[in-house]
């Protein structure tokens, strides 16, 4: 392991998250923004997700029908080994939805976390390795961060061993609010990260969506990726239609298996081991 990867496996371990700036360029931002457009989408104080149905395993292929765009992202090479890292050899993609949000809209409330322990979003590590249920891969096509509202979390939750003491925040008629009027919740973050940057996390880490307050419209796309042995429901992403897909990117819509024996590799230097 490098020793950029190494770093990385050091921060993601210490907080549950990273942000990793600059993976697309403006010309891709501005492509996956214009096939959005193009949908004709309801506005957000509609419909905050968007491309996908179900809880994000829509028995369809979402967004990924939209363009060959939306499926370069399945394996970019800048993000793969960190799902390596996060998930190991054999992983699939379980879930995808994208989140719209325009100014004034509330936040999403907290969720996730080490404590009570869920046995669908563990993350432990054992002889040098991560042990993680679920790693999400959440797609900037615009800024995010402090100033505009969008992703945010407790940094370290997913390795907390006592419950989230309440109200961290409090939900009142659905809508997320904030201790001390704006202010953040004590332990709350919400990173920097602008558009073309990825924020990749742990699904058991405690995390949310803070109010929107940017001026542009938020536009992030969630890929979220488990272990090949697991599932999050009995509806499953289905592959596209209108965009041929890599060998490897195929092996993501792969079934749920046994790691290793059943599911392909990901990666050409492990071989899986055939029954």
């Amino acid at each position: 392991m490098d020793h950029d990867l190494e770093m990385r496996r050091y921060l993601f371990d210490l907080a549950g998250y990273l942000v990793i700036p600059d993976v697309l360029s403006r010309s891709e931002i501005d492509e996956l923004n214009r096939l959005i457009d193009a949908r004709g989408l309801p506005p957000p104080h509609e419909k905050i997700r968007f491309g996908s149905a179900a809880g994000g395993a829509p028995e369809c292929p979402g967004f990924l029908d939209w363009g060959k765009p939306f499926c370069d992202l399945l394996d970019h090479p800048r993000i793969m080994p960190l799902l390596q890292i996060t998930l190991g050899d054999w992983f699939r993609l379980d879930r995808l939805y994208g989140i719209s949000m325009e100014a004034g809209m509330g936040a999403h409330q907290l969720h996730g976390g080490n404590a009570p322990y869920s046995p669908s979003e563990y993350y432990h590590v054992r002889n040098g390795r991560i042990h993680n249920a679920f790693t999400v891969v959440s797609w900037n096509l615009v800024d995010t961060g402090p100033a505009h509202g969008g992703f945010c979390c407790v940094p370290g939750s997913h390795k907390s061993n006592f419950v989230r003491p309440d109200p961290i925040p409090t939900i009142n008629q659905g809508r997320w609010e904030m201790m001390e009027g704006e202010s953040l919740a004590p332990g709350v973050v919400i990173p920097e990260a602008p558009a073309g940057s990825v924020v990749l996390f742990s699904e058991a880490l405690t995390h949310g969506t803070a109010p929107w307050k940017g001026p542009h419209q938020r536009r992030t796309l969630l890929y979220k990726y488990c272990q090949s042995h697991l599932a999050w429901s009995a509806r499953r992403v289905r592959p596209p239609a209108s965009v041929p897909l890599t060998p490897r990117q195929q092996i993501l819509f792969q079934e749920p298996a046994n790691p290793g024996t059943w599911t392909a590799s990901l990666f050409p230097a492990i071989e899986a081991n055939p029954a």
